[in-house]
């Protein structure tokens, strides 16, 4: 009987390191933030008459995903350990709305992140589902959108995505490992459309090389059939001829949404290029960051409505500066300036936007900080939908007239 338990006993703790070991290498982690806040936006379109469209000052709640800084969000990630320096990844991370719980994001429940992979620290990470692309990866990190601006100060309606508006569906994703500093990677977004292996597919590159104080990077972005694949990337999007995911003229959505580039809906082809450089000295960081963003080849009726008979490109190029400065460890400020210009499509006009932000952080803990954002945009010229162009501070009701002032004061908590 002794000899039985003794055996059993080892039996046991051989059982019980083998699960030790086995949940060592492997883990999975829950994580998220809460980013909510007051707002103030003037000038914001309450209806028309006559021809002339009407404004006044609007009050809100709103989460940091149409305002802030980081979107409300929850995710879990999780790596399992292969051997070699190889393992299995995944990430789902869902997006809220903090002041309502909502699902945001068109209402899918992993709309920010879904993707499953494999990592190599020889060879770099690949990995399969819903993700970001390449513009977002490489040169988004250097523009004041991500260091501390938010989603309220990108250019011109989020033109060159660098808000991360939109994702890649259905896409195939590879990073690099660090070479020195350089990195580079690709997304591809498989089309699914029989009989034709580049509708409504998605690729992009991109390059970055960090060294010391100094990091740049580039990136190249071309989507096809952009209504759908691109702008109609979210859950609730129109699948239609006669949808316009780019949310203006002919949708379910507010008809002057997105007034900046809505009425380009027709496009065959969305092509981006964006490049940016930064440099820290001492306690400041002086950044820049210049797109191009086209929409080619407009008046395709299967791809979108063309009320305004547009044809050949529209281009928008947009070239911002900005500079942050750490006064303590706790506290940091920063300022930029963004001009963006549309050529117009047709030879009917083109626009201009000149925005000017500021904002500052204050930590209160390693999870905790309040900060706060200033935006002022000025628009000119004649918009995508043939009218005198309005400011519309990306995430607000655009402006009934040429001008806008926002403010969103915020406090955010990490988990």
């Amino acid at each position: 009987m002794k000899k039985t338990t003794a055996i059993g006993t080892l039996a046991i703790a051989a059982a019980a390191s083998v699960s030790t070991s086995s949940f060592a290498q492997s883990s999975v982690t829950l994580y998220g933030l809460i980013d909510v806040g007051l707002s103030y936006t003037s000038n914001t379109q309450t209806g028309s008459s006559n021809g002339k469209l009407h404004g006044a000052s609007q009050y809100s709640f709103q989460d940091a995903a149409t305002s802030g800084v980081t979107g409300s969000r929850w995710g879990i990630r999780g790596s399992e350990d292969l051997g070699g320096g190889n393992a299995a990844i995944f990430t789902l991370e869902n997006g809220f709305g903090g002041g309502t719980g909502a699902i945001a994001l068109g209402g899918a429940e992993f709309a920010r992140q879904a993707f499953v992979g494999l990592k190599s620290n020889t060879y770099g990470t690949i990995t399969l589902g819903r993700q970001y692309d390449a513009v977002d990866m490489f040169v988004q990190p250097l523009d004041a959108i991500a260091t501390w601006g938010g989603y309220m100060i990108a250019h011109a309606g989020d033109v060159d995505n660098l808000a991360n508006t939109r994702r890649s569906n259905n896409s195939i994703r590879y990073l690099s490992p660090s070479y020195n500093g350089l990195t580079f990677g690709g997304v591809y977004s498989v089309g699914g459309v029989s009989g034709s292996a580049t509708q409504k597919q998605i690729y992009s590159l991109g390059v970055g090389y960090t060294h010391g104080p100094f990091a740049v990077a580039a990136a190249y972005l071309n989507a096809r059939d952009p209504n759908f694949s691109f702008y109609g990337s979210q859950a609730n999007a129109g699948t239609t001829a006669a949808s316009n995911n780019l949310g203006g003229v002919g949708s379910a959505t507010t008809a002057q949404s997105i007034p900046t580039f809505a009425g380009y809906a027709s496009a065959k082809t969305l092509q981006i290029i964006a490049t940016g450089a930064s440099y820290k000295l001492g306690a400041a960081t002086f950044n820049v960051v210049y797109t191009n963003t086209q929409f080619q080849h407009l008046g395709n009726l299967s791809d979108g409505p063309n009320p305004f008979n547009y044809s050949g490109s529209a281009t928008f190029n947009s070239a911002e500066a900005s500079v942050s400065y750490r006064f303590t460890p706790a506290w940091t400020a920063g300022a930029s300036y963004d001009y963006t210009h549309n050529s117009g499509a047709s030879n009917r006009g083109s626009a201009t936007y000149h925005l000017l932000a500021a904002g500052a952080d204050y930590t209160l803990s390693k999870r905790t900080d309040i900060y706060g954002v200033i935006v002022y945009e000025h628009a000119a010229g004649t918009d995508s939908l043939g009218q005198p162009a309005v400011a519309a501070l990306t995430g607000q009701t655009p402006s009934a007239d040429n001008h806008q002032l926002g403010l969103h004061l915020a406090l955010r908590h990490r988990f």
